[in-house]
């Protein structure tokens, strides 16, 4: 029995293809009213994932529940889901109107209800005034919200979108992220979005579930993946990061005493799994601070510098040889290192996590 607040439940899925295994066991739960991303490279197994929940995809071990309701029997169209894909399928000879109100008129609805169900998807996506356009006189975003207004006429449950940004610029995916959003929380249903952006993820996501190689790593909100990832892989693929090998001293309440290179004593967060011995550290470089030699937790030479607008990168070579990399804002009160300077550095607090691998 799943709880009230869980919309979809997805219960130690395995996906095999011959000898194949895309899928290792994926246990999730995804809220009501949640906007949930599947993260990870390509072939990390979330399309694969999202096409199970769809019923695109049967499962070939294991269970997938909305609310109360055992979809791994059920076709595609007996589940109350839709999908919104890539490429928007959307009928070229049909007008803007006509496509939303297509799949209502087959599902039975009279063609006055669906008239008025599309016409309010049409407001809510900001695309009234192009009701009676063909898609093809539609940008690539206009094209997209007409996808998305299909997609949530028929009031599914759950709305899964496959990288449904990933054919538009910059720019554009930018706005639309945030429309999306918008939109998930006036309709108040869960969605399933599905991407390779780290950025998307961050910035839309209540949760995200971090996959790789058809395992599931990490699951948490875009701060507690940023922030406190559980292994390398994670802390790797969101965002950047240096990684130090340390000695870990004790490990209490789930903080461990370190030793980072060259000596000095450190305390931070870790991950549930990690005992003493040999570790790894990830340090975000916008939470590192130049400091005196004297003052600091590492200490490294200035081997390059990339100015990037906003902020400098500052690669450095640290007394044991690692390479560390130090984000620095540009502002006048900031005094950029030259090269060849020997600097300390300080790791401001929750700067570090330390790995399981």
């Amino acid at each position: 029995m799943m709880t009230r607040d869980v919309s979809v439940g997805i219960h130690n899925v395995v996906k095999r293809y011959g000898s194949f295994t895309a899928l290792h066991g994926v246990s999730l739960d995804i809220r009501e009213n949640e906007f949930f991303t599947l993260l990870g490279p390509s072939g990390c197994g979330k399309t694969t994932l999202l096409r199970c929940i769809a019923g695109f995809e049967d499962v070939s071990e294991g269970s997938i529940h909305l609310n109360d309701t055992d979809l791994t029997g059920l076709k595609a169209h007996e589940r109350p889901v839709n999908t919104v894909f890539q490429q928007y399928a959307l009928f070229p000879h049909m007008t803007v109107e006509e496509n939303v109100m297509f799949g209502l008129r087959r599902s039975g609805w009279s063609r006055r209800e669906a008239v008025r169900r599309a016409d309010d998807m049409l407001k809510l996506v900001q695309m009234t005034e192009y009701a009676n356009r063909k898609p093809t006189q539609l940008s690539g975003g206009q094209q997209q919200r007409v996808a998305l207004a299909r997609a949530l006429a028929p009031r599914p449950k759950v709305l899964l979108l496959d990288e449904p940004l990933s054919a538009l610029d910059l720019k554009l995916r930018q706005a639309v992220r945030m429309q999306l959003k918008e939109i998930q929380r006036e309709t108040g249903i869960a969605f399933v979005f599905v991407t390779h952006d780290q950025e998307e993820a961050l910035t839309m996501s209540d949760r995200i579930a971090v996959m790789s190689k058809g395992y599931v790593q990490q699951t948490g909100t875009p701060k507690e993946i940023y922030e406190a990832p559980v292994n390398r892989f994670v802390a790797d693929f969101i965002g950047e990061t240096n990684f130090l090998d340390v000695e870990v001293q004790s490990v209490t309440d789930g903080i461990a005493q370190i030793v980072l290179p060259g000596g000095h004593p450190f305390s931070c967060p870790a991950a549930a799994k990690v005992s003493p011995g040999k570790g790894h550290l990830s340090v975000r470089p916008e939470r590192i601070s130049v400091c005196a030699p004297d003052q600091s937790d590492l200490r490294g030479t200035v081997t390059d510098q990339t100015y990037l607008g906003t902020d400098t990168h500052v690669q450095l070579k640290l007394d044991d040889g690692e390479d560390m990399t130090v984000r620095m804002q540009n502002s006048e009160s900031m005094t950029i290192p030259a090269m060849g300077d020997v600097v300390g550095l300080k790791l401001e607090a929750g700067a570090a996590s330390l790995l399981i691998d």
